[in-house]
Formats: C-alpha cells, structure tokens, sequence
C-alpha cells in the first residue's frame, strides 16, 4: 500500500533540469504558470519534449532566475534580491510565458504625484531635440524625433524604433500598449504617404493607413495634427489640415480604419490639443499659442449634429496672457489651462464661460520676440484623477483639488537632466519627463510599499 501511494505522489511531482540544476515541485505548482504559458504547456498532454531521462524535463536556461519565478509561482509573491537584474529576470519571464504575471506582481502601485519618486533616466540615441513623450497604459512609452518615434516597453527596453520616410511627426499616441497611432505632414510629392497611420509596437509594421475621404471615394492628401482616441467607442480622432489651408475633425474605427465622421470647416483652426473625455462622451478640442495667436477650447458632442457643445475663448481678454497648453480633468469637472508666464487657470466644464486665474508669476517685463523667448520652453499640462502637473523649467509641480493647492515639486538632482522640460505625460502609473536639449527622459513612479523602485539596483 505505501508503494502506491508514494507512486501516486510521484504522479503530482515535476522534475525540471534548468541549466544543469534539478527542480522539483508540484503539478499544481507549474500548473498556475496558465495553460498559455510555457511551462502550463509542458504538464498538458498535448506536450512531446525531447529529453533523454523520462521523467524530467531540460531547459536550457539560467537557473538561479528560475528559482525566482519558480518560487513567484508558489506564493504568488516575487522577491528579487539586490544582486540580481530585475532586466534579466523579466527577459526570463517573457522566455517562460509569465511576464503579464510578473508585470502585475510588480506593479501594485496607485499613483500619487506627493510621493513619487525617481526610478530612471533613459538615455536615447536619436539625434536632434525630442518634440513629444507620451504614456502607454501598461507603463511603456514612446517619444518623437523629427520623424522618428522611439519606443519604449514597461521594463523600459527600446523596442523597434518607427521611421516615417522623413515626414515631420506632428502627435502620437498608444491605442493600447501594443498598437500606436502617429499623425504626421502631408506629403505633397507623394500624396499616398504622410497623413495617419497606426503601428505595431512589437514589429514596427503598419497596421492601417487612416484615410480622409471626401465626395465618395475620393481620398484627400491631409496633416494629421493633435491625436485622441476612445477605447470604449474604438475610435481614433484627429485635427486635420488640407494643402488648401482648409481645416476639419476626422474620426476612425480603431479595428478597421475606416472613417466615421468628419467635421468640415472646423471654425478654431488648426487645434493643437484633443483628449477625450470618457465620462462625458465629449471631445476636447484647442487651438493653442504659439500655433494660433488666440487660444480656443471647444467641447465637441459627435452624437449632435452640431458638434461643438460649448466653447470658451482667450481673445476678449484685456491683458496679454494667451493660453499655452490645457488638460480636461473630468472627476473634479475642470478644464485646466496654463499661459505664457506659467499662470494656472481653471474653467468648468459645465459652463465654460470664465477662467479663474491663480498662481500668477508674472515677470515684470517680457522681452518682446527675443530670440530667447521664441526658444522658450512653455509650461506643459499633465493630469491623474484630482491632481494636476504643470512643468517651469526644470521642474514639475503638482496641485491637487478642489483649492488647486501646490503640494509638491518634483525636480532630477541627479544632474542627468537636458535643459528645460519640453513635454510630460502621466500614463501607466506613471510620470513621464521629456527634456528639451538633450534625449532623455526621467520616469517617475510611486514606490511598491515594500521598497523602492524595481529598476534602483540596475543603475
């Protein structure tokens, strides 16, 4: 009797020789690898391994990464000791099948603006000034240059940098972490090309070429400008300018590309920002300085057929402030906006009739059209539940609601910063920083509760 039963333990064991090191543990164990994942894969029935021993299983991998993830499969916990590249072990766990696991494991984070920290500074190699950075959902990132678009994984490892045959890129934007969408200039020489279009974020191959169609088929050669997309209606929307200065909204299907709608004749211009407003089914749309001399906000409802809701303008206003950059936070009903001298302003979004100003640091004299002050780097909105980041030179402040009190400044002492704050996005869990003189960016994130960043011990 004992010899079946130690049979029948034998039967719920695994045996597996990583690299020369024997594993033992049980079925149930590998089993909460997934049936997707590798590992799920060689308990099934369906798995034929090639091995010279029939009841263990070769891997030819690093065993002591292994051990990590073995014992992450046991307790549902991942520790990684100081002396070990978290680079390493997630190159690991994409081998196995388990980096969704992993990424999960170590990201139980809420974001929180007062208490993020500096986890590392990415040192691209693209040549010129970046334009742009923006966030993936999952934590990665992409940044734009001229006519290349870097981009970024979770673990921040660059992935296949996306080249635009020279045309401008104007805005870009992740439709999801694997797919991401970039509008650029048209192209007069070749009418086929410039315009939108999305990528793989894995390959770099195109996925769809976004098209704007007018009477009937007829395809018009056009400059995508600011992007917004809506994950709950699939769409993807984009300010466009055609070769005769004539200006619209174009809407996608996300799935197919093919166009929804198109706003003709849109009155404000050549809008410099989207942002979607999921909550409200709205659309943000702005014409921003230096683009446009006047600043313009529009709250757009494609399910009227006058699509412009409400609008508010900076044109009537006495004084020589112009609205720089602007950010829909739709928890607290606020549409927040920034001018030249770094001034914060906010509108409801329920009337946006007048900005209530605050925050003024006006200098007392502005040099008028100064080589100096065309080079400025104007102030940059981010936005994350009820809190708000807006940059001044080489730092981020962050100001929560409902009194919009300054509660943090956030700034790289490390000296590996570029210069002047070019662009930010929030994104991920996730604070990104774009510098302006040189390629780099700063990533921001709140520490995991039992310790500090998951890249710290790499540097």
């Amino acid at each position: 009797m004992r010899r079946e039963h130690d049979d029948d333990d034998d039967d719920h064991k695994v045996k597996l020789n990583v690299g020369g090191k024997l594993f033992v543990t049980n079925r149930s164990t590998v089993a909460n690898a997934g049936r997707e994942s590798m590992l799920g894969a060689m308990i099934s029935h369906d798995w034929e391994p090639e091995k010279p021993n029939s009841d263990e299983y070769f891997i030819d991998r690093n065993p002591a990464y292994f051990s990590l993830l073995l014992d992450f499969l046991r307790t549902g916990e991942l520790h990684v000791p100081p002396h070990m590249s978290h680079k390493v072990l997630y190159r690991e766990a994409l081998y196995y099948g388990l980096m969704d696991r992993v990424h999960s494991a170590t990201w139980p984070r809420s974001f929180d603006g007062n208490r993020i920290r500096l986890s590392v500074s990415i040192h691209g190699r693209a040549t010129g000034d970046a334009t742009a950075i923006r966030a993936a959902q999952d934590g990665g990132c992409c940044v734009a240059h001229g006519s290349m678009v870097h981009v970024y994984d979770w673990t921040m490892e660059e992935l296949q940098p996306l080249n635009l045959d020279y045309h401008l890129v104007n805005d870009v934007g992740f439709l999801n972490p694997q797919l991401l969408i970039i509008g650029t200039c048209a192209s007069v020489e070749r009418p086929s090309h410039g315009g939108m279009a999305s990528f793989n974020t894995r390959t770099g191959k195109l996925q769809h070429r976004f098209q704007v169609c007018h009477q009937g088929d007829q395809h018009k050669n056009f400059t995508a400008g600011a992007l917004a997309s809506s994950s709950s209606h699939g769409h993807v929307y984009a300010s466009c300018r055609g070769l005769n200065a004539e200006y619209g909204v174009g809407v996608w299907d996300q799935s197919t590309g093919q166009q929804v709608d198109f706003v003709y004749d849109w009155p404000l211009g050549d809008a410099g920002k989207l942002q979607w407003l999921p909550q409200s089914n709205l659309l943000l749309g702005a014409t921003l300085y230096p683009r446009s001399d006047d600043g313009h906000i529009s709250l757009m409802d494609f399910r009227e057929k006058n699509s412009v809701a409400l609008t508010w303008t900076d044109c009537h206003l006495l004084d020589d402030k112009v609205v720089v950059d602007t950010v829909a936070m739709e928890d607290c009903k606020t549409v927040s906006v920034v001018n030249q001298y770094d001034n914060l302003g906010f509108l409801d979004t329920r009337s946006m009739k007048h900005v209530k100003w605050c925050h003024r640091s006006r200098p007392g004299k502005m040099v008028s059209q100064s080589l100096e002050e065309e080079e400025k780097m104007y102030s940059k909105l981010a936005a994350c539940g009820l809190q708000l980041f807006s940059t001044k030179e080489q730092k981020v402040h962050v100001f929560c609601a409902p009194h919009w009190v300054l509660t943090s400044q956030i700034e790289n002492k490390r000296g590996s910063c570029g210069g002047a704050i070019a662009d930010i996005a929030v994104g991920g869990d996730r604070l990104f920083v774009l510098y302006d003189e040189e390629d780099v960016f700063d990533v921001w994130e709140t520490p995991l509760s039992m310790n500090a960043s998951v890249y710290e011990e790499d540097e």
